[in-house]
């Protein structure tokens, strides 16, 4: 029998570290405690929970309470404790009655308030005056009263921008991690890329890459799998639908699998039969600046002069206005999570940094596509992370 190969993992002792590495922050900014919040929301909503805890958030909502000193706690609903205590690296586990539904009864679950677990962590709850909130954004109206009410003393400060770049230069298990995710990637587009020809549906084509995906132990994608055919690849955020694809038109795949928390993201237009002369144009325009990012990529550099490299190009080609989003973002727990470089970002690349470059033509006449790859930075430059050529064509 074949040796079942071993996957990378987040060892248990880098959440410690990475504890210590939030405790020294609130330190540095006289912070109390950290309220970081997370859910199952798609995209941005696990990111604190898998970054702190590697617990991956279903139903229930949850945050991670952290002193200056001590271990973490993990607050949670009434459903989620045991399987917290099973999956997370967070041991202490509280039921939080902010997060219990009101129309249920939980007859054996110890139910706490905010305030009754604070008082655990640094006793006197009056006394704590300054506490770092992270993943606001993601907090019903409801639940952020119920906070403030909690702790009616103190001050919450946003620590969304300070955490984020704590998350942004990689361990060298996260980039372990994130490089076999990109194996997965490829496997997927390889196998979409496979599937695609006319008559078969965009959903029969996502199938196919998902399988392909979780068969080598995708957890599932941080953005839904994008094949869009024709005219449905026109907008940015499109979807697959039943549609056929059709003779002499392109195909857009991003495939975005999430793999032990992380994430990888590459995106390709499919040129079935002859698309035309405009698409064409568009495909070279977009290849070369990607081409041209990935040569301007190197720690110290500030991440908009890169993507600037690559809106130039595409304007040159005459088809700057459909480059519609900032193209240059940072890669992890969440698919696209800042820094984001874009032209009003003045963030910096850093060594182990893992940035996508993704170069979007959307709201065309002829639809849309993008070039999207994933880079490793280094002392030298950057390390493509998948070999996948720009220019993919089925007959």
């Amino acid at each position: 029998m074949a040796t079942p190969e071993l996957k990378p993992i987040i060892p248990a002792a880098e959440y410690r570290q990475r504890w210590q590495r939030v405790q020294a922050l609130l330190a540095e900014q006289q912070l109390d405690l950290l309220v970081a919040y997370a859910d199952d929301r798609a995209v941005f909503g696990p990111a604190y929970a898998r970054w702190l805890a590697n617990f991956p958030v279903h139903f229930e909502p949850v945050c991670i309470l952290l002193a200056q000193t001590g271990e973490p706690l993990l607050l949670c609903g009434p459903e989620s404790d045991e399987y917290a205590r099973l999956a997370g690296q967070i041991t202490d586990v509280r039921v939080l009655r902010e997060f219990t539904h009101p129309d249920e009864d939980y007859p054996y679950s110890r139910i706490q308030s905010l305030v009754e677990v604070a008082a655990e962590v640094v006793g006197n709850v009056s006394a704590v005056r300054r506490v770092g909130l992270a993943g606001r954004g993601l907090m019903a109206a409801d639940t952020w009263a119920a906070f403030q009410q909690a702790l009616p003393h103190s001050d919450w400060i946003d620590v969304e921008t300070a955490l984020c770049n704590l998350r942004a230069v990689k361990s060298p298990a996260e980039i372990e991690v994130i490089r076999y995710t990109y194996r997965i990637a490829v496997a997927g587009l390889e196998a979409a890329v496979a599937a695609i020809r006319p008559g078969v549906t965009e959903r029969a084509v996502a199938a196919e890459a998902e399988a392909a995906m979780r068969r080598l132990g995708a957890e599932g994608t941080g953005i839904d799998t994008i094949v869009a055919a024709g005219p449905n690849s026109r907008p940015i955020l499109a979807r697959s639908t039943f549609r056929p694809i059709q003779n002499n038109e392109l195909v857009l795949l991003t495939v975005a699998p999430r793999y032990e928390g992380y994430h990888a993201a590459i995106g390709r237009p499919v040129l079935v039969g002859e698309p035309g002369a405009a698409i064409r144009h568009g495909l070279t325009a977009a290849s070369q600046a990607q081409a041209a990012c990935y040569q301007a990529l190197r720690p110290g550099a500030e991440g908009r002069s890169v993507e600037a490299v690559g809106r130039q190009i595409v304007e040159a080609a005459g088809l700057g206005h459909y480059f519609l989003y900032s193209g240059v973002h940072s890669v992890g727990v969440i698919e696209f999570e800042p820094p984001i470089f874009g032209p009003s970002s003045g963030a910096v690349l850093q060594e182990n940094m893992v940035i996508s470059v993704d170069i979007p033509l959307f709201n065309t006449p002829w639809g849309g596509l993008r070039i999207e790859d994933g880079y490793l930075i280094t002392t030298a430059g950057a390390e493509k992370l998948h070999d996948t050529p720009y220019t993919i064509e089925r007959p």
